[in-house]
């Protein structure tokens, strides 16, 4: 099969993982996976605009490719982010995976840019101490500021991990985290529903 023109090694993959074995070129599955993160398609989605361009490929394919490579690519474009903020806001959103009620918590910094995400089926101080420990970990230093909403789980957690972090709770304040939640509510709406916590996450 004659390989489409665009389709060239990097262009839309951040990352090169071994794909030894596949039918299909490293550039076309790479490319399908980064169609099906950075936009709220669903997989059928993603199998029409292959098809269109004469890449004939079920949505099946194209879920296995996202479920193995999928944590390569977040792993690398976290990587290549600049430093995280000093300020980092927190937020959670309720979310329905097979029809289980789950909370989508979230990290940004001022820049809009996520720090991290977690699901979790509680909404508890023991749920935001687990998303604080994952930011520190990863984060490897504390931020200078939380901002987060009136929850009284962050006040709990922050008091046993980092009580010197100046911690702001205030509704309007904390309006970039809600809108980063966005992007998944979309794709929640266009997949009609999450199947599993880690097709979430």
């Amino acid at each position: 099969m004659e390989r489409p023109t665009g389709y060239q090694a990097g262009m839309t993959t951040p990352c090169s993982p071994s794909y030894a074995g596949y039918r299909f070129p490293a550039e076309v599955i790479s490319h399908a996976i980064w169609l099906y993160f950075r936009f709220p398609l669903s997989l059928r989605m993603v199998e029409e605009m292959l098809a269109a361009r004469g890449i004939v490929v079920s949505h099946e394919t194209v879920r296995q490719w996202a479920l193995k490579f999928g944590q390569a690519f977040a792993n690398e474009i976290r990587r290549r982010l600049p430093r995280a903020g000093d300020k980092w806001h927190l937020d959670e959103v309720v979310i329905k995976i097979a029809g289980t009620t789950h909370w989508l918590w979230r990290a940004v910094d001022q820049h809009g840019v996520v720090l991290d995400v977690l699901v979790q089926s509680r909404r508890d101080a023991k749920a935001a101490k687990r998303l604080l420990r994952k930011l520190l970990k990863r984060q490897r230093r504390a931020p200078r500021v939380m901002i987060t909403d009136k929850l009284a789980s962050y006040p709990a957690a922050n008091k046993d991990l980092r009580p010197a972090v100046e911690h702001r709770r205030h509704k309007g304040l904390n309006n970039r985290a809600e809108n980063a939640h966005q992007p998944t509510r979309r794709r929640e709406r266009q997949m009609k529903r999450f199947k599993s916590a880690k097709q979430t996450q």
